[in-house]
């Protein structure tokens, strides 16, 4: 049987004291605080945060501990938005829904900054839990970007793919990475940029030891970008089974998949807390599914990032996700 693991895409709602006291300080506005030169007061607020997330994983017991990407006000795009080679523009509208980020406009050569890595060092002192680092994949950060260096899609994934090797370098010990790539899913990738797919991950992957993650969700991925995806170097594709997951089951009987598989399986976007064994349900509905692969391991997550959620239903669903991982609500039922 595989070994379940209970963890989530990271990209936490703020707690609200935080909220409270972010908005009392100075008239502060959240996007003002996105480019790396947060006063001390403002950082202490961040620091406090990050302890309670991260206390939230412990006590509700997941497997992997996320640093919860509390700074990331520009989303998927943070990495970009506190690079030098950027310059940051107007409001856009993050993907589908009534979240924003900052126009990411690339000047020049994309070079590591280390502020991921400088993250996950803080969070990886508050917790005994094996740390999961977060990342956007490369083809949906070249997706939020405005390219105007590279000059044509191809180098500009090229370039991206090098920019977040050099972050993942600077990584403290990790033992999992999530590359959230929903862009995969949303926006078809072009002919020339679907043929490197494979490379810009695999450029990403290499530069650390952790098992890979590739994590794509609000849907199920057009049949020829999976059959390029298949060829890049990682230890598993996580899938939204919320959205679309009868052509996700046809991708993977089709095509196979890796030796392990990361499963969104309760709603990052929804307020309704799902029980643990409808999340078990859901597990056992999609390995009983897929009749010619047994999963070394399977990764028990929400389908997208949390951030929509109010902070309630974010933590029943971290307890839902791990009591499912453990066993405990299917134990529970039966006492009852």
């Amino acid at each position: 049987m595989s070994e379940r693991v209970a963890t989530t895409p990271g990209l936490y709602p703020q707690p609200n004291q935080a909220k409270e006291e972010l908005t009392d300080l100075k008239g502060h506005q959240r996007s003002d605080l996105i480019d790396g030169s947060e006063d001390e007061e403002i950082a202490a607020v961040y620091d406090r945060a990050r302890t309670a997330v991260v206390a939230d994983q412990d006590d509700t017991g997941l497997d992997r501990a996320v640093e919860g990407q509390l700074r990331w006000d520009d989303l998927l795009a943070h990495p970009l938005a506190v690079s030098d080679a950027v310059e940051t523009g107007g409001i856009v509208r993050y993907y589908d829904n009534n979240n924003f980020y900052r126009d990411s406009r690339i000047v020049n050569d994309l070079q590591p900054t280390g502020d991921v890595a400088q993250e996950l060092e803080q969070a990886a002192e508050l917790t005994e839990t094996p740390l999961q680092a977060v990342l956007p994949g490369p083809y949906s950060l070249a997706e939020l970007a405005n390219d105007e260096h590279y000059g044509d899609d191809a180098e500009l994934l090229a370039g991206v793919a090098e920019f977040l090797a050099g972050e993942v370098k600077q990584f403290p010990a990790h033992e999992t990475l999530f590359l959230l790539d929903p862009s995969l899913v949303t926006t078809t990738p072009e002919e020339d940029v679907t043929e490197r797919l494979a490379d810009a991950v695999d450029t990403v992957a290499g530069a650390t030891d952790a098992d890979v993650i590739v994590h794509s969700y609000w849907g199920a991925h057009d049949e020829k970008t999976y059959a390029h995806l298949m060829d890049a170097n990682v230890d598993a594709f996580g899938f939204d089974l919320l959205h679309d997951r009868e052509d996700t089951l046809y991708n993977v009987n089709e095509y196979g998949t890796k030796s392990s598989v990361a499963l969104g399986l309760v709603d990052g976007q929804n307020t309704r807390v799902e029980a643990p064994e409808t999340v078990t349900e859901r597990v056992d509905w999609f390995e009983d599914r897929v009749p010619s692969q047994a999963f070394d391991t399977v990764y028990l997550t929400s389908n997208t990032e949390l951030f929509y959620l109010p902070v309630g239903p974010y933590r029943e669903k971290l307890s839902t996700l791990a009591a499912a991982a453990s066993g405990t609500g299917e134990e529970e039922e039966v006492a009852a």
